[in-house]
């Protein structure tokens, strides 16, 4: 299965699947093919190279062999030996894969993640940390600085594996990036993966953007495609005739799987805010609303609440959604200050503090913790100061230093309308800059906030209906879950067989092994 290189190193063999557009179903087919290959007993590990989102998990230090500092500009590749790697942040896709391929998550697997904060800035994170000096940078002088970490890593991880399953981004064909690529072509070439090309034919337009994104792609890099992918079809696939074959006299390339629509396929998503479900299966007993604004983070934590029986999920960007819902939730967010703002000009602020003055139930994770206090301060200029909802007597002081870490905690004992997590032991992680106390002047006046966790994890209003936390990940915990709702979900393995299964079935025989023969 494996090839060797003169250092008789094993080199996994790599499939890469691109994709004709952003959110065409790379990730989730990138994470089905995890699945499928590990469970042919192969040692597997997913990659992508640079992942632009908001949605990131916190993993574990590892030992890697690339340093996490940049090298000198001009240094030959390699330029440094083991380190011990901190570990840090990866983007959310990677590490569901990591999980699906039974490998543990680590930097490697994402070695660049850029994390928008505004629509012309991203915070740039390297190996799980942040960099100040490479968000400085712009953006195409960045990927020469960093491409000898994402090679290293790429080839760190062919060294330790059987197969690598590599996720591109956005398209190749997108000829005005095409000179600073460092997550597409140039990774296939130096992979030199086979790799698949999904497009999403419910868009329509599928074998346009087929032909089209094959034609823009220099000649020698199409050879690397083995097959199109349709995603998200509807219908009879015999009705598909001829176009899957007039498209192979074309390229020579064919059409290797059709996959039907599957909206309830559990995945967490990546980026986007998912379908808005107006109805939940059976008779609705708890509409959750979650505030949807712009920088909206780490909404991949709010997944399970789709499968819970009876619990109906809505996104909200407007106060009249808010007029008939139980529980509202303010989100993790990448800019606290700006997302408040925001929140403000559309109403929703007097909407959520209507919601809780009625004894409605307030939850904010992480940044939504933020907003939910008296003030953000902000003396290094982090985030941005600005006056918060007033919900909880407490003050968020931001810092340079960016707490990025997994814990477990034990709820204290709660009143009111969150008392069922009482007791309760959850386990999640935190990524957050700022650090959350009580108001001083306040608690001398006698109004305080109830310590809900230890180490100022999370906080409750006296009247017990408003709860904020640190800890991304609640509904993820199953004691959570079975103590808010008296309710369980599939687990992450049984999904990630399920997407095994699914590809198993529609792509063609024989297909997914001999792309690594």
């Amino acid at each position: 299965m494996n090839q060797r290189d003169t250092g008789g190193n094993a080199r996994a063999k790599c499939v890469m699947v691109l994709g004709t557009t952003s959110g065409a179903g790379k990730s989730w087919v990138t994470t089905a093919l995890c699945r499928w290959y590990a469970r042919q007993g192969l040692k597997v590990a997913p990659f992508k190279a640079q992942n632009m989102s908001n949605n990131a998990r916190v993993v574990a230090p590892t030992l890697v062999a690339a340093r996490t500092a940049l090298p000198p500009e001009g240094a030959d590749f390699p330029w440094g030996g083991p380190a011990e790697n901190r570990g840090g942040e990866i983007g959310s896709a990677q590490y569901f894969q990591a999980l699906a391929a039974n490998a543990m998550p680590e930097v490697r697997m994402n070695p660049l993640l850029l994390k928008p904060e505004r629509d012309t800035h991203s915070q740039v994170v390297l190996l799980g940390q942040v960099s100040a000096e490479l968000t400085g940078l712009p953006w195409r002088g960045r990927s020469e600085r960093v491409w000898p970490q994402i090679a290293q890593s790429l080839d760190a991880l062919r060294a330790e594996n059987d197969v690598v399953v590599i996720e591109g981004a956005g398209s190749p064909a997108e000829i005005n990036l095409m000179g600073s690529d460092i997550v597409n072509l140039r990774v296939a070439r130096h992979a030199q993966a086979r790799c698949l090309l999904v497009t999403d034919i419910d868009r329509g337009g599928a074998f346009a953007h087929l032909y089209g994104t094959w034609a823009l792609m220099p000649e020698a890099d199409r050879a690397l495609l083995a097959g199109f992918v349709l995603n998200r079809f509807r219908g009879d696939a015999s009705l598909l005739s001829p176009a899957p074959e007039t498209l192979q006299q074309l390229t020579g390339v064919p059409t290797v799987a059709t996959l039907p629509m599957w909206w309830q396929h559990g995945l967490p998503e990546e980026d986007g805010v998912f379908d808005d479900r107006s109805t939940a299966s059976g008779e609705v007993t708890c509409t959750v609303a979650v505030i949807a604004y712009p920088r909206l983070s780490n909404l991949d934590e709010f997944q399970p609440l789709k499968n819970v029986p009876g619990v109906r999920l809505r996104w909200v960007r407007s106060p009249s959604q808010l007029a008939d819902v139980d529980w509202i939730v303010l989100p993790g967010s990448k800019h606290t200050s700006g997302d408040l703002a925001w929140l403000r000009a559309q109403g929703l602020d007097r909407a959520v503090a209507a919601h809780a003055a009625r004894g409605g139930r307030v939850l904010g994770v992480c940044g939504g913790l933020q907003m939910l206090g008296e003030a953000l301060i902000d003396p290094h200029g982090i985030d941005g100061n600005a006056p918060g909802l007033g919900l909880l007597p407490l003050v968020t002081v931001f810092a340079p230093d960016k707490t990025v870490r997994q814990r477990e905690a034990r709820f204290a004992p709660l009143t009111g309308a969150w008392s069922a997590l009482s007791g309760v032991a959850v386990r999640g992680y935190e990524i957050h800059h700022g650090q959350t106390e009580a108001h001083p002047a306040m608690a001398a006046a006698g109004e305080h906030a109830h310590a809900a966790m230890p180490d100022g994890l999370a906080w409750q209003n006296e009247a017990g209906n408003v709860l904020g936390l640190y800890l991304h990940g609640l509904f993820e915990d199953p004691a959570a879950l079975q103590a808010l709702f008296g309710a369980t979900v599939p687990t992450l393995d049984a999904v990630f067989d399920g997407l095994a299964d699914f590809i198993d079935a529609h792509f063609a025989p024989g297909v997914l092994s001999s792309l690594i023969d």
